[in-house]
């Protein structure tokens, strides 16, 4: 398929999606989103809700916006800030709630940095798009206390989870002791603290993006296999090798958007190094289908096949960015066969979205469409990147 097309049916999908979550996710009786959407499209009233979802939302409907430039996204982002900041907000402690209750009241109040990144991600989206002075402000604010409490001034990089009011914590949600950190959450902070670089170029921001950067290059990609370690203690000591394929292929291109916007003379040419590394690293977990797996343990031998949604929308997009990088055609095949078996497999043209997994067999999981970590962030986005990075109009 000629790049054209490509980038033209990324753009219709990009929209699709857009419209699933217009039609089926927003609480008009209590505000925000819902937090789970069964299969049927029906929403599960008393479901909790997610600082993860309503952070990705933010995000996904701000670049919307900020991209299709059509006013009914920036009614659902400024939908989803009002709820973040009037539900997820603890103004006594500092920082966001995990999670509140369908009705928007405190649930579980831990401070868990890799939802604060998403707040910062799409509060930082919010502002791009919307110019709206307060959320730039609460997206500095975000940053500055998982800075205070989360940096690891000595060894670098940073902890993982914490508290109610931001105390050392034994259970940290993603990672339990003494494992306080992993690739999962930083992976995401340098996602986001990348998106806020852009509207607030900040000297402490920058120094921050650098270390972790270097975090990458030095502790989390394994220089043996090119791929990352998934947990860490705070000496950064891996604690398994367990390979995440979809996390690999993510972090290859998002490492590098952070390269191109630093502009490092010296980091720059090596993180384009390691990201092609670790691109060609994560092809060994393709099938003959062009679907990568979804992990496998070597230590145990478990080897999990499913396809997942996530998975396939970043490979599409880290895919194309190795082509960019080294200009070798077998890597747009790559993204053309990700592609390929999205639409045959995943998009789910009678009920509208993604499905969430796909067996080995092929056959569809019939999960919520809408969940706790069920969002439109990974494949609305990875349609974008595919528009942007092939269309004409660049």
């Amino acid at each position: 398929m000629p790049a054209p097309t490509l980038a033209s049916e990324a753009l219709l999908e990009w929209k699709r999606i857009l419209a699933y979550w217009e039609k089926y996710t927003p609480d008009t009786q209590r505000g925000g989103f819902h937090g789970r959407v069964n299969y049927d499209n029906q929403p599960v009233l008393d479901a909790p809700r997610s600082a993860i979802l309503t952070g990705r939302l933010l995000w996904t409907f701000s670049s919307a916006y900020r991209h299709l430039h059509k006013h009914r996204y920036l009614a659902l982002a400024e939908r989803a800030y009002h709820y973040l900041v009037n539900h997820f907000r603890d103004t006594q402690n500092g920082g966001i709630y995990w999670s509140v209750t369908a009705n928007g009241a405190p649930l579980d109040t831990r401070k868990q940095l890799y939802a604060h990144s998403f707040a910062v991600y799409g509060l930082s989206e919010y502002y791009a798009a919307s110019k709206f002075k307060p959320a730039l402000e609460y997206a500095k604010e975000i940053f500055q206390i998982m800075d205070k409490y989360g940096y690891d001034v000595q060894e670098g990089g940073y902890l993982e989870g914490f508290g109610p009011q931001w105390e050392a914590a034994d259970d940290m949600i993603l990672t339990k002791m003494p494992y306080n950190k992993s690739q999962n959450a930083h992976l995401h902070i340098i996602e986001a603290f990348t998106n806020l670089y852009r509207i607030w170029p900040d000297a402490t921001l920058k120094q921050r993006l650098e270390n972790l950067l270097d975090m990458f290059e030095q502790k989390l990609v394994s220089p043996q296999t090119h791929r990352l370690r998934l947990f860490f203690d705070k000496h950064w000591t891996p604690k398994d090798e367990t390979i995440s394929y979809g996390h690999d292929i993510e972090c290859s291109w998002l490492l590098w958007e952070t390269a191109e916007i630093l502009k490092d003379p010296i980091r720059t040419p090596r993180i384009k190094a390691l990201c092609i590394r670790m691109a060609e690293a994560a092809c060994t977990g393709l099938g003959e289908d062009g679907a990568l797996d979804y992990e496998y343990d070597p230590a145990t031998g478990h080897h999990q096949r499913d396809r997942s949604w996530w998975v396939l929308a970043e490979q599409m997009v880290g895919f194309l960015n190795a082509y960019q990088l080294t200009g070798r055609s077998d890597y747009l095949d790559k993204t053309q066969r990700s592609w390929d078996f999205i639409k045959k497999y995943f998009i789910d043209r009678e009920r509208g979205d993604w499905h969430i997994t796909v067996k080995p067999d092929l056959t569809v999981v019939k999960a919520n469409k809408v969940d706790f970590w069920k969002c439109p962030y990974h494949n609305a986005r990875a349609c974008y990147e595919v528009w942007h990075r092939l269309s004409s109009h660049r």
